[in-house]
Order: structure tokens, then sequence, then C-alpha cells
């Protein structure tokens, strides 16, 4: 072979040895780089990973936050329905009070002048009855008179005194009461022991027990009784103040229908 020929197989050899190196170092460059960006995805999913557990994390607080706002707002409706109807209920006693209102302006109207008549009739009543405890119900029927004018009392007030009075004059005629009092007996003012027997009968006696007498309705003034009551009258007071015990009296009484 000749030299020239011999030259051109050298550099034909040493470019190929040339290119094989060359390109080898492309190759390495370009796994670098390959290897660089696999590092980096990994890197940016890692992080992108992350950023999804905490919206999920976010996520799943912000789901507890709002099933426990809707049980707050489900109970709010169920207190307004409540609510709603207990303000339904309150208007309608509102309704109703008014109502009652104007019904007892109308019966204070008319209760002032029932009241007037009742205690008219109670002092009518106790002019005619027998004449027992005469001070303290004439008394009696002078206060209600007075509470009658008085702006102080209210209506309800002045009708339950009314009414505590004919109370209390029905009630004399189941009691047994003995008191002193005064009583004219012949153009004379005398001190005697007053024995009212229920409404059946009302008797005196003198201290001395000298004196027994009788209110007769009919005349509308004392009697003198014989001595056949005087211990009867005697043993009524005693008992009737309970310094006796009870027993058997004879005591004057009007015959029925008299």
């Amino acid at each position: 072979m000749k030299e020239h020929q011999i030259r051109q197989v050298v550099v034909a050899f040493a470019m190929s040895v040339m290119s094989v190196i060359s390109i080898g170092a492309v190759n390495a460059q370009s796994l670098d780089e390959v290897l660089g960006v696999r590092a980096a995805t990994t890197q940016d999913g890692r992080k992108s990973q992350l950023k999804v557990n905490e919206i999920a994390d976010d996520t799943a607080d912000l789901l507890t936050q709002y099933k426990q706002v809707m049980k707050v707002v489900d109970g709010l409706k169920v207190y307004n329905l409540q609510q709603e109807r207990l303000i339904g209920n309150q208007e309608k006693e509102i309704g109703e009070l008014n109502q009652s209102i104007d019904n007892v302006t109308v019966v204070e109207r008319q209760i002032g002048p029932l009241i007037e008549r009742m205690i008219d009739g109670l002092e009518k009543f106790v002019e005619l009855d027998i004449p027992f405890l005469l001070k303290e119900r004439q008394d009696r029927i002078e206060f209600l008179k007075e509470t009658l004018d008085r702006a102080d009392v209210t209506v309800a007030e002045k009708f339950s005194q009314v009414l505590q009075a004919y109370q209390i004059e029905n009630s004399y005629g189941s009691t047994i009461e003995a008191y002193s009092d005064v009583i004219s007996l012949d153009g004379k003012e005398r001190q005697v022991d007053m024995l009212k027997w229920g409404r059946v009968s009302l008797v005196f006696q003198t201290p001395d027990g000298e004196v027994t007498g009788v209110y007769d309705k009919n005349s509308r003034d004392w009697v003198i009784l014989g001595d056949e009551y005087r211990l009867g009258v005697r043993d009524g007071i005693r008992i009737a103040r309970k310094t006796q015990t009870a027993d058997l009296v004879t005591l004057p009484v009007p015959a029925p229908g008299e």
C-alpha cells in the first residue's frame, strides 16, 4: 500500500473514533438532562400532591363545618316554627283578654248600681230583723256605704265586702250568742244580758236575774216574761258564754205562722 493510501485510512479511522466519542458525549449529555427533568418532575409532583392533600383536608373541614351549620339551621327552623305557633297563641289570648276587658268595663258599669241596691236591701233587712247586735250590724252597713264612694277601692273589693256582710248576716241564723247591751224598759235605760238563739228568739235578763223578757216582733218592743222563763234564760246565757255545759233550756219561741 502506498503511503498516500495509508494516510487516508488513518484519517478515516481517526474521524470514526472522533465521531463515536462525539456521539457518546451527546448521549451522556442527553441522559443527564432526562434525569434532571425526571427529578424536577418528581419534586413538582410531590409538591402538587401535598397541595392536593391540603386541599382535601380543607375540604373535609369545610364539609364538617357545613354539616354543623346545617344542624344549627335545622334547629333554628324548628325553633322558629315553635315561636310562630307561640306568637299565634299569644295574639289569640291578647284578643280574648281585650274582649274580656271590654266586658269587664260593661260589668263595672252595671255592678256599681247593683252593689248600692244590695247595701240598701241589707240595711232594710237589719231594720226589720230582731234587734240583736244592732250597733255592730249598723256600723258594718255604714262602712259599706262609705266604701262605695271611695275611688281607691276597686269594684271587685266593694262587691266582695258586700257579699261578706251578707254571709255574716246569714250566719246569725245558726249561732247562739250572749252579750251585754242597754235597752229601754218602761222608759228607762237598763243594762241587761242579751241572749240570741239563732233568729228564733232574742231574750234578755237583768244582771240580778230579777227581770226577764223577750223581743216581740209584732209589737216591735220588749215584753216582760214570767218567772217560768227565768232559769231557762239564765242557763241559755251561761251556755252561750261557755260557763255551763249544753243542756235543754226553756225559751219563749213564737208559734209557727205568727
